[in-house]
């Protein structure tokens, strides 16, 4: 029987009469559901200091080996009080001159713990990103602009949820992609724009709206990772504005379609769904006449691209004075000083180049990210750079 929460210290006595009254240890802290190691301590405890010994014991250590002396931490607390706009570094020189050599300075870090705890250290805000849409491009020619989202989920016969992923090329209306997905994340994504841009081409740029996975909300210019590889195989991004899809009108509207001609009814189970989708491409291609294309088919006016998948090529910067590739953790460590950039960029290769002392401009590929402050180990970033230049 384990101890009872509201009496444990008259379990304890109980235990410890029985003990007394010549019961076995081993029988008794089998019965009340303890260690015998914890049974000959209460019974030592009891021999020692009576009933009090039976009462819980503080687990506050009886002192602390590292604990800074309350003279020093009322040193830097006041040094900072005094000097309000100094960081843990001139407090720490300040320290260093002002009290006695035999004492002990802690380290820069310990300080800024100290005026943490005391609420004198200013957490600087980090707002979240708020998407913005890019300057659209006219597209008007095959390939200069494609057209990717996905369609709003729907159930399948099997209660599992496809997420079509479709692509479509702005000029031609020619639907190069209508994907059955089980979700929406990164990696199926990945995988499909691959088949596509070896079967296809690449396009000069691919337009999106600003959800996962074409972007990231709390990335740096709400990159994500599957916008990150575009722009290395030289795509221009394009965005549209949150809450104007007509800005993707072409797109939308063959949603609209799709969802009447190839999810009503919905197909049993993915693959059959997928045959669906293979059979609307087809129709929606070569035998459906588009008003807009004066009655022409998708199929009689789109062309292959021209520009032909070969891989992400290595990037280069011959006017940058160094090339650093970003962390795991979307971080740049530059002269042992780590600066927050984006996890999008991870793994990828920046450029730096140092512009005044102390900053230095980051870019990647042909586009300038920001300006890094060694001395804040801060990013300032620019103007969105992304999108067409107009």
């Amino acid at each position: 029987m384990p101890w009872k929460e509201s009496s444990v210290i008259d379990e304890r006595m109980r235990f410890v009469i029985r003990l007394k009254d010549g019961e076995t240890m081993a029988s008794l802290c089998r019965e009340f559901g303890i260690s015998r190691k914890t049974g000959y301590k209460i019974l030592d405890r009891y021999e020692q200091c009576g009933v009090e010994g039976l009462s819980d014991r503080a687990r506050r250590p009886h002192r602390y080996a590292n604990q800074l002396p309350a003279p020093v931490e009322a040193a830097i607390v006041a040094a900072k009080r005094e000097k309000a706009h100094w960081g843990a570094r001139k407090i720490r020189e300040r320290l260093l001159q002002r009290l006695p050599s035999e004492v002990k300075v802690p380290a820069c870090s310990t300080i800024h713990a100290i005026l943490d705890r005391h609420g004198l250290v200013a957490r600087a805000s980090r707002p979240r990103t708020r998407a913005q849409g890019t300057p659209l491009s006219a597209g008007l020619n095959p390939n200069d602009l494609w057209c990717t989202d996905y369609k709003g989920e729907f159930q399948l016969g099997n209660k599992r949820y496809c997420y079509p992923l479709t692509v479509t090329d702005y000029a031609s209306r020619y639907l190069l992609l209508c994907e059955a997905m089980e979700s929406n994340q990164e990696q199926p994504a990945f995988l499909a724009f691959e088949r596509l841009f070896r079967e296809r081409g690449l396009p000069h740029a691919i337009r999106s709206d600003n959800g996962v996975p074409f972007a990231s909300p709390n990335g740096l210019f709400n990159l994500s990772k599957l916008s990150v590889w575009w722009l290395r195989l030289g795509i221009s991004i394009e965005r549209i504005r949150p809450g104007h899809p007509q800005q993707n009108g072409r797109h939308e509207r063959m949603h609209l379609t799709l969802k009447q001609e190839a999810t009503r009814p919905a197909g049993a189970n993915i693959l059959q769904q997928q045959a669906k989708f293979d059979a609307f491409v087809e129709e929606f291609n070569v035998e459906r006449p588009h008003e807009a294309l004066r009655m022409q088919c998708p199929s009689q006016v789109y062309t292959e691209s021209v520009r032909p998948y070969r891989g992400i090529p290595d990037p280069h910067y011959p006017f940058h004075d160094k090339t650093i590739v970003v962390t795991n953790c979307g971080r740049l460590c530059l002269y042992r000083k780590k600066i927050n950039l984006s996890t999008s960029l991870a793994g990828q290769a920046v450029g730096i180049k140092e512009v005044d002392d102390g900053i230095w401009l980051v870019s990647f590929m042909n586009y300038d990210l920001g300006y890094v402050d060694l001395e804040e180990k801060s990013l300032q970033p620019l103007e969105n750079p992304f999108g067409p230049k107009v």
